[in-house]
């Protein structure tokens, strides 16, 4: 490789990060077909039915056969999925699906990408206080970043706090069960704060968030956790 610059260039140096850049540039371009494999509810249909043609899983996913055969190809070639050359069918293994179709599993990371797809529609706000000095204030961002941060940490709240977490803290699990009070600022939409609810019903919850669609959600909780 060559270049214009009067410096010297260590073209071993520059190969090796063009190769680090365009490998960084290819996951963010695979990262459009995760998420549209969760929006399309295409992982899921793999879970559920297992290996399909492109045919199968455009009529079970209602969705046109040509864009899901490129889909298919794309996660197939990047390791997500594998392909049967004799039947055409692809398959998502059982330890894929908990990372990409069970939304119980605590593996399940696709929330994550939610959240990535929330920075790009941010964009110009982070243009703008990169160049003003200005924050930018939670409750201002794209709401796929609360409902991708949610289905991000849910599993894990699901599957650790009131098993493994709570008991940790040292008296915290008997004043829960006694009945205590407890105040979660900046809740979310209450995820940790309902599965507490639920697992210790003497106890008070109280939540508060800035943006009204989660707190919206947070009155869909039981009445005396409230």
């Amino acid at each position: 490789m060559s270049s214009n610059s009067s410096n010297t260039v260590d073209n071993k140096k520059l190969e090796e990060f063009v190769i680090k850049a365009i490998g960084d540039l290819g996951s963010s371009l695979g990262s459009m077909m995760l998420i549209l494999g969760d929006r399309l509810g295409l992982y899921k249909a793999l879970s559920q039915f297992g290996p399909m043609t492109s045919e199968q899983l455009a009529h079970n996913t209602n969705t046109a056969e040509r864009y899901i055969r490129e889909w298919l190809a794309s996660q197939a070639a990047a390791g997500y999925l594998t392909y049967n050359p004799g039947d055409k069918k692809f398959n998502l293994s059982a330890e894929n699906a908990m990372v990409l179709a069970d939304e119980n599993s605590p593996a399940y990371l696709l929330g994550g990408y939610q959240i990535l797809r929330s920075i790009f529609k941010d964009e110009d706000k982070f243009v703008k206080i990169f160049q003003t000095g200005e924050g930018l204030r939670w409750g201002d961002h794209h709401h796929d970043l609360y409902e991708g941060t949610a289905k991000f940490f849910r599993p894990n709240y699901t599957s650790n706090l009131v098993q493994s977490r709570i008991p940790s803290l040292e008296g915290i699990e008997q004043i829960l069960k006694k009945g205590g009070k407890v105040a979660d600022i900046g809740c979310g939409y209450g995820i940790s704060t309902t599965i507490m609810a639920r697992e210790y019903p003497n106890s008070y919850f109280f939540v508060l968030t800035t943006t009204y669609p989660q707190l919206r959600l947070q009155l869909q909780m039981p009445k005396k956790k409230m």
